[in-house]
């Protein structure tokens, strides 16, 4: 997609809604002025040319109803070609959506798709459904899922749902459960893992996560066995913390890495389940619930396996019965 400067030649004075209540003066900035640099969007407020009922305000000013925002003119880049809603990779995010009403997304997302743009990624998940949803006044992320990890994500549209499901994260009322293909057995013993977690970059320059029991932060993934096969198991991780990559972490800390992790994996593991027809990471959000504010009322939803890796657990399940045949002929 080609680029253009264009311009904002007037001052704004914009008037806040019920949408963008209680957010940040400086994430309303960087939605508003789409392409704007975020080194400009912080300039403009530590001049105070940004201004809220005529008084200057600090970047972690948040937003009140009926507060009037003045936006000075401001060049910015925008692309000259938006997302296509008509892209297969969009209209498959359309058939991704689990649930809808007017506050709230829940979504099975793809693996292979990442959450947001950036970093060389054209396009997420985020940019795909505003694509699609061109009316919404907003809609942002609740919460991450690595690019490569499919299954639940909620996306929510309205502000006050965004900082009441972020509260929900905060105080870890919000119940996620994944499910994951590891190497090896893992113990019905291994009820929890703790191990800190620290993010580190090394010299190439990749982000790794690591666990480092000084300097790391807090973290938990409570664990179950689903299904043992002939050299993996499938496993059920609870995370009662939010860290980076946890759960990849802490299956690989154990000697039990994720079937085709790139980056904590084993590569003669991944062989192995590759011969089944298994080529991406085997980790996927099966389900989630929360209390949703709007409706009052606890919700509770499940995203299925998509249909690649039920194919890998059907191969895995024919080659263990295979195993057990054998073993029960020999004896």
């Amino acid at each position: 997609m080609s680029e253009k400067a264009i311009n904002f030649p007037k001052v704004q004075q914009i008037e806040i809604d019920d949408v963008h209540e209680g957010q940040r003066i400086d994430n309303f900035l960087i939605t508003l002025l789409k392409g704007c640099p975020k080194s400009v969007i912080y300039k403009i407020l530590r001049k105070g040319e940004v201004r809220v009922n005529k008084g200057r305000i600090k970047q972690t000013y948040k937003l009140q109803l009926g507060d009037i925002v003045r936006v000075p003119p401001v060049r910015v880049k925008e692309e000259s070609e938006g997302i296509s809603a008509g892209l297969s990779s969009v209209q498959a995010l359309e058939k991704a959506i689990i649930f809808e009403d007017k506050s709230l997304i829940v979504m099975n997302k793809p693996s292979g798709i990442a959450v947001h743009g950036g970093s060389g990624v054209s396009f997420g998940v985020i940019e795909g459904l505003r694509a699609l949803r061109p009316k919404e006044k907003m809609m942002e992320l609740v919460h991450r899922l690595d690019r490569d990890t499919s299954g639940i994500l909620l996306i929510a549209k309205k502000r006050s749902v965004l900082v009441s499901l972020h509260e929900q994260l905060r105080i870890k009322t919000m119940n996620k459960v994944y499910w994951a293909l590891v190497r090896g057995q893992w113990s019905e013993k291994q009820k929890s893992v703790q191990e800190p977690l620290k993010k580190i970059t090394t010299k190439s320059g990749e982000r790794l996560v690591i666990t480092d029991r000084e300097e790391g932060k807090k973290s938990c993934t409570l664990f179950s066995v689903l299904s043992n096969f002939k050299d993996c198991s499938l496993v059920e991780a609870r995370p009662q913390t939010g860290r980076t990559h946890q759960i990849r972490v802490h299956t690989a800390c154990q000697g039990h890495p994720i079937a085709c992790d790139d980056k904590y994996g084993d590569r003669e593991f991944d062989k192995v389940v590759k011969k089944v027809g298994l080529n991406r990471l085997f980790l996927h959000a099966k389900e989630i619930s929360f209390f949703h504010p709007l409706s009052e009322t606890t919700m509770r939803f499940e995203a299925p396996l998509q249909p690649e890796l039920e194919v890998v657990l059907q191969k895995l399940g024919e080659q263990a019965m295979i195993v057990a045949g054998e073993s029960t002929d020999n004896g």
